[in-house]
């Protein structure tokens, strides 16, 4: 059994999206361990690219930024391999398209595999063209994990047919970042794939604060908060040890439903 189901067995799920490379390779190691100590149930890893169309000014902002530092795959795999003996939650990559065609399918998986990284979420990655993807990604035993848009109702049992890991649902129309509301029906949403599939629903786009991932924990069985925690690493640097285990710790005492906010 793929590795990702364990952040989801008997408990709702904090999932934590960091950029590797940001502010640099060595840093990023650190803060992985910190997320996973401060109570990450699974961890995102980003790998930086230069036209990242799902992202906010956030997001692409740590691109930027591990890119300048010098981030490239083969770096980032040696990061995540410093990790191996460290790490006990699992570990998936969100990246685009075009960094993993680059580097080649075949390769790419093979080391996700010898990482110990289960999954991946590409989300420029057409559902009509994602065999091209999970055929490799199968034989090294990674799942593509799909995500659902606000929008695709009419699609979602096309688009979790022989899904795998998780269902990423999308919170809101746009691209990720900070919002104080989120409009969309969350819980009709959820409740639509939960008549799809079996595989946990994790909610992700706009989640920022301890009460908001309480909220949306209440419907799904898991919670991702990436840009929130990218910006703190953005604003303390090399120095963001403290502050990132204080936001996650209480994030995820919301989403156990431990915080009365």
């Amino acid at each position: 059994m793929n590795k990702i189901a364990d952040a989801f067995n008997g408990k709702k799920a904090l999932i934590a999206y960091l950029m590797a490379g940001d502010p640099n390779l060595e840093k990023s190691a650190e803060y992985i361990l910190t997320a996973q100590e401060a109570g990450a149930d699974l961890i995102e890893i980003g790998i930086p690219f230069s036209d990242p169309i799902a992202e906010g000014k956030v997001i692409q902002e740590a691109s930027v930024r591990a890119l300048n530092a010098g981030a490239r795959l083969d770096g980032i795999f040696e990061m995540v391999a410093s990790l191996k003996d460290k790490i006990r939650v699992p570990l998936v990559f969100m990246t685009y398209l075009n960094p993993v065609f680059v580097y080649g399918y075949e390769r790419f998986f093979h080391t996700c595999k010898e990482l110990g990284v289960g999954g991946i979420i590409i989300p420029d990655l057409p559902w009509e063209e994602q065999e091209e993807v999970k055929l490799p990604a199968s034989k090294y035993g990674v799942a593509v994990i799909p995500l659902v848009a606000p929008t695709s109702s009419k699609r979602i049992e096309r688009i979790v047919k022989d899904a795998e890991g998780f269902i990423y649902l999308v919170s809101s129309m746009g691209v990720t970042g900070v919002r104080n509301e989120i409009t969309s029906n969350i819980r009709d949403r959820v409740s639509e794939l939960k008549k799809a599939t079996s595989l946990p629903v994790a909610v992700g786009f706009g989640i920022s604060s301890p009460k908001q991932a309480g909220e949306y924990a209440q419907w799904t069985d898991g919670v991702i908060v990436g840009s929130a925690i990218v910006n703190m690493i953005a604003e303390h640097g090399e120095n963001a040890h403290y502050a990132l285990g204080k936001y996650i710790s209480e994030l995820k005492a919301s989403v156990s439903g431990k915080d009365t906010f």
